[in-house]
């Protein structure tokens, strides 16, 4: 695990996932994804790699994300599928 990057839920990402769900680009059920994209975001990440579909690779939910961590000065991860990040 040396020179793996581990990354923890600290305040900010709360903050954060909280105003994913309050703005309703992530549904409030869905609260640990919030986390997972939260923690990424804050902690400067360039992918966040997902089986999860639904509520994280999902290009709807994309947009939503993206424009709220542009209005709060954030860039968002690109959230993606193991398949999407492999290329060729």
């Amino acid at each position: 695990m040396d020179g793996i990057d581990v990354l923890t839920l600290d305040d900010e990402a709360r903050a954060l996932a909280r105003i994913f769900v309050d703005r309703g680009s992530i549904p409030r059920k869905a609260l640990e994804d919030a986390f997972h994209i939260a923690v990424a975001t804050s902690q400067g990440m360039d992918f966040l790699m997902t089986w999860n579909c639904k509520h994280i690779a999902n290009a709807e939910v994309v947009g939503r994300l993206d424009a709220v961590c542009l209005e709060l000065g954030y860039r968002m991860p690109t959230l993606c599928t193991p398949e999407q990040l492999m290329g060729d």
